[in-house]
C-alpha cells in the first residue's frame, strides 16, 4: 500500500490525482476505485491505495482514506501545506491554459471574461498577488 495526498478530484467526473508520498508521479484515481463515498474525497485528503499501472500511466486501485482534509478556518497549514501565491501574469498564464484546454470552444471573448472573473476571487483569496 502507498499514501498519498489528493491533488485534485472532480466529483462529477468521477476521477482526479493522488500525489504519492514517496514522490514521483502523480497517480489516476478512479470512483470506482474508491472503499468510501465519493463526497468524503476532496482535495488534502490523504489516502491510501494498491499502486497499478495502467497503459495511461499510474493509477490507484482499493483506495481507503487516512486522513480527511483540514477544515478550512481551522489550524494554520503546516509547511508543506502552503501554497505559491502567483503573480497576475503567472496567474493568467496557468488560468488560460487550463480554459483552453478544458474547454477549446470557448471564444477569445469568454476566456476574457472568466479570467478576469478568476483573477478578481484569487486577488481577494490572496492567491494572487496584486
Amino acid at each position: 500500500m502507498v499514501t498519498g495526498k489528493v491533488i485534485r478530484f472532480d466529483e462529477v467526473r468521477g476521477y482526479g490525482f493522488v500525489a504519492p508520498d514517496s514522490g514521483g508521479e502523480d497517480v489516476f484515481i478512479h470512483v470506482n476505485d474508491l472503499t468510501f463515498d465519493k463526497r468524503l474525497i476532496a482535495p488534502g485528503v490523504v489516502v491510501e491505495f494498491d499502486p497499478e499501472d495502467s497503459d495511461r500511466g499510474p493509477k490507484a486501485s482499493n483506495v481507503s482514506i487516512v486522513r480527511s482534509a483540514p477544515a478550512s478556518g481551522g489550524e494554520s497549514p503546516t509547511e508543506d501545506e502552503l501554497f505559491d501565491v502567483l503573480s497576475a501574469k503567472e496567474f493568467h498564464e496557468v488560468v488560460t491554459e487550463a480554459l483552453l484546454t478544458s474547454a477549446p470552444t470557448m471564444t477569445a471573448e469568454q476566456v476574457l471574461q472568466v479570467r478576469q472573473k478568476l483573477t478578481q476571487i484569487a486577488v481577494r483569496h490572496g492567491w494572487v498577488d496584486a
